[in-house]
């Protein structure tokens, strides 16, 4: 990557004209869902048109090397999910739509960066959408098709090099407008800071993402011919052949999603008591 890069595009492109993009992103208002001393997330609105804002203002040496000591890749700026955004919209994955980013200075540890992406409205997670399916099943047909999207998405982000690391259903987001059929809907994946793009996804990086999924879909009610077609569509091969090859991802998926309950309800369970 190189020390400066700009984009924008239209809204900020003109709204911008002749400023400074770095002094113009900071100056931005709107809601505030996050504000530490390196980032800053917020929506802000242009025309009536929502827009979401990510700032990095650096993390520090000290960050860096924690990171590196805990074997985690460190996010270093807002290129990360802005290349994230090329690569998926690259691969027919529908994802965000980045208007402005921008990285400047070469020193990571002290890089100032930002993206800024359209806001997905009207949209529902898979996970608020999903939530009540246990109770009220929804028609088998859309239940088919979203299970069919999800796989193919998966399927076509693993191949093209890319890794979420966050990669559960409520970062998945369907579109409201129109109303969404069977046939006929449209689903995003978002938060994207964290994915990892290569020239091809390690199988280590694709298990620990479909286990995050597995895992994250439990409790909405899918059946074991839910799980295989989902496998059969991911793998665009023969289930026979999947059930076969596949034996020690479909046993990791089963350990990983127990491993990821018990975290889960060790970080949660006390909050939910009390």
């Amino acid at each position: 990557m190189s020390a400066d890069e700009l984009f924008l595009d239209e809204p900020f492109r003109t709204l911008w004209a002749g400023q400074d993009p770095f002094a113009a992103v900071e100056a931005l208002q709107g809601r505030v869902y996050r504000e530490l001393e390196a980032r800053r997330t917020l929506r802000t609105e242009v025309a009536g048109r929502g827009y979401f804002v990510k700032i990095h203002r650096g993390v520090g040496w000290g960050e860096i090397a924690k990171n590196l000591l805990t074997l985690r890749a460190p996010v270093l700026g807002a290129g990360n999910e802005y290349r994230a955004i090329r690569r998926l919209e690259a691969l027919g994955v529908d994802t965000m739509r980045a208007v402005a980013y921008g990285a400047r200075g070469g020193n990571p540890a002290a890089q100032h960066s930002f993206i800024v992406t359209e806001e997905l409205a009207p949209t529902v997670s898979l996970e608020d959408f999903c939530r009540d399916w246990c109770k009220q099943p929804p028609a088998a047909r859309f239940k088919r098709a979203l299970i069919e999207r999800v796989a193919t998405m998966a399927r076509r982000m693993h191949a093209g090099g890319v890794n979420h690391r966050d990669f559960y259903i409520c970062h998945f987001l369907l579109h409201l407008d129109p109303v969404p059929t069977a046939d006929d809907f449209r689903l995003s994946l978002i938060d994207l800071h964290r994915a990892q793009i290569r020239t091809q996804t390690p199988r280590r990086w694709r298990d620990k993402d479909l286990a995050a999924l597995y895992f994250s879909a439990l409790e909405i009610g899918l059946t074991q011919r839910d799980w295989l077609r989902f496998l059969r569509i991911y793998f665009d091969r023969p289930l026979a052949d999947i059930l076969r090859d596949e034996a020690g991802l479909i046993e990791h998926l089963n350990r990983e999603a127990a491993r990821l309950q018990r975290r889960y309800l060790k970080k949660f369970a006390p909050k939910a008591a009390a």
